[in-house]
């Protein structure tokens, strides 16, 4: 298989999920500002999961020039990764609509933590392929900055179980802005 076509089967599959996401929002009960008020964490669990999978989409979309070859492993772990992703519409109206209850919580990170060692597993075949280290590429970020947003993220799963059930929500949150500005901020230095 060549990479564009794993690109273009990613591409989709990513664009569905994010597409699914918005169709499984909750309506107001009473069409007002107080009834789209209601619905406040159901928007943020939105906008959070849709946000995560594009920088993710991203992020890929600015490696994958640069990668020259993929393996076998790359596509079973492109699978797994997409096979996690496509688990964020379920998970996300299930946190949505128990924002406070600590299984919903924990079971919206694992999925989280299982998308982002999926791609460190896709960032792995890929050195391998390549025969260079395109960790940084595919995340664009470096190995430092990734190992910081996986820490916020399970430092949020732990406080989930055990103090404060959003915790989650918002380590994902904090990653995505770590990541998000660390990205950006690397891209604008290279250019």
């Amino acid at each position: 298989m060549n990479k564009e076509r794993l690109a273009a089967f990613t591409d989709a599959v990513l664009a569905i999920i994010m597409t699914i996401l918005v169709l499984e929002l909750e309506k107001p009960e009473h069409i007002s500002w107080q009834g789209l008020w209601d619905l406040r964490v159901n928007y943020f669990a939105y906008a959070l999961s849709f946000f995560w999978l594009g920088m993710m989409w991203f992020s890929h979309h600015n490696a994958w020039n640069q990668i020259k070859k993929i393996n076998n492993s790359t596509v079973i772990y492109s699978l797994l990764m997409l096979f996690f992703a496509s688990l964020f519409p379920y998970t996300t109206s299930i946190v949505a609509q128990n924002y406070n209850n600590s299984t919903a919580q924990v079971l919206y990170g694992i999925i989280v933590l299982l998308v982002s060692f999926s791609n460190m597993a896709i960032s792995h075949s890929l050195n391998v392929a390549n025969g260079k280290k395109v960790f940084k590429l595919l995340y664009d970020v470096s190995i430092k900055n990734v190992s910081i947003d996986l820490a916020i993220k399970i430092i949020g799963l732990i406080l989930s179980m055990t103090v404060f059930a959003p915790a989650m929500l918002y380590a994902i949150l904090l990653g995505l802005i770590f990541l998000s500005s660390t990205s950006i901020l690397g891209y604008r230095s290279s250019n």
